[in-house]
């Protein structure tokens, strides 16, 4: 299965699972992956470098992965912050049910995987991680983070890691320019081809 085809909703071929061994927080993780997906064999190195770069996220509230795959970054979050709310969604519908049952594995019952549109709109969310879909296309994925960006909560911060190569920096500016005067929006470092993006929003 081509990676191109992870941000299908119903990927080709059948939905086999396969056991997948990872670090997460510290510790050896025995999950769950199939082919369809992002990133099926592991942590991808852009998913890494947000992991190792990104501060503790929020301890309480709501947080978000967006575009979770098999929920590296859900998961963590939610071990990082087992009395948070943990969402997480993805178009594929494979990537929603492997976090589902990968948080089951865990015991990490604070984790809400589902398709996009099932999220309630008023949810307000104090800290978003995320390796955003880049190769969904310029007006896909500016769409889909202008549906998501705008729900942080007064206060809240989210990280983007975003190759170089691919337009973070480009990126970056348009995000500065559509937000509203409430929101800043940065480069917090580059490690290796990537760059880390914060995005704020202002107490109000």
């Amino acid at each position: 299965m081509e990676s191109a085809h992870y941000f299908s909703a119903q990927p080709a071929g059948p939905f086999t699972r396969k056991p997948l061994t990872v670090e997460l927080v510290g510790r050896t993780r025995q999950l769950q992956t199939s082919s369809g997906i992002f990133s099926p064999d592991g942590i991808d190195k852009g998913t890494a470098i947000l992991l190792a770069e990104v501060p503790p996220p929020s301890p309480q509230g709501n947080l978000l992965d967006i575009g979770c795959g098999w929920g590296p970054l859900a998961l963590t979050m939610a071990l990082r912050a087992p009395h948070a709310h943990v969402y997480a969604v993805d178009v594929n519908e494979r990537c929603v049910a492997l976090t589902n049952e990968n948080a089951a594995l865990l015991g990490a019952n604070n984790v809400k995987a589902s398709l996009p549109e099932e999220v309630d709109p008023d949810l307000r969310f104090d800290t978003i991680w995320s390796n955003p879909p880049i190769r969904i296309g310029k007006n896909e994925l500016h769409s889909l983070l202008l549906l998501w960006l705008p729900r942080l909560a007064p206060g809240g911060s989210a990280w983007l890691v975003v190759q170089k190569n691919l337009g973070s920096d480009s990126l970056q500016r348009w995000l500065a320019e559509v937000l509203d005067n409430t929101f800043t929006v940065t480069r917090e470092s580059t490690s290796k081809s990537f760059r880390i993006l914060r995005v704020r929003k202002a107490f109000q």
